[in-house]
């Protein structure tokens, strides 16, 4: 995903202007090193389900002050360094867009997104 691209394309959508003060984005990367352990990563399969991505978006689409989720988790095989989720929240003030945006995150990696880590 092209990160500037997409947000230019939110802003262009009617009711943009008059209900968004600001758009926050989550840029997931592959690690090179594992949470576990710390020891080495050389490449990672991600399988996400898409349509379970889809209902938590929906989900948190409907919270008071958002205008906009674009969730995009991709799927397959990425090395340290490959981006493999992207997440932007759109919507009038901090004290509403923050949280939604953390809550996504935790809720898409905690389930949906289904991840192998291939160790050197």
């Amino acid at each position: 995903m092209d990160i500037s691209k997409r947000i230019a394309e939110l802003k262009r959508q009617p009711g943009f202007v008059d209900n968004v003060g600001m758009v926050l984005v989550h840029n997931g990367v592959v690690r090179s090193w594992s949470r576990k352990d710390g020891s080495e990563v050389v490449a990672l399969e991600v399988t996400p389900d898409l349509e379970a991505i889809e209902k938590i978006r929906q989900e948190f689409l409907a919270r008071p002050g958002i205008f906009a989720i674009v969730i995009e988790a991709l799927s397959g095989r990425f090395v340290p360094g490959d981006d493999l989720l992207y997440i932007i929240v759109a919507g009038d003030v901090r004290e509403n867009v923050k949280p939604v945006l953390a809550e996504v995150l935790d809720r898409v990696k905690a389930g949906p997104v289904a991840k192998q880590e291939i160790m050197a």
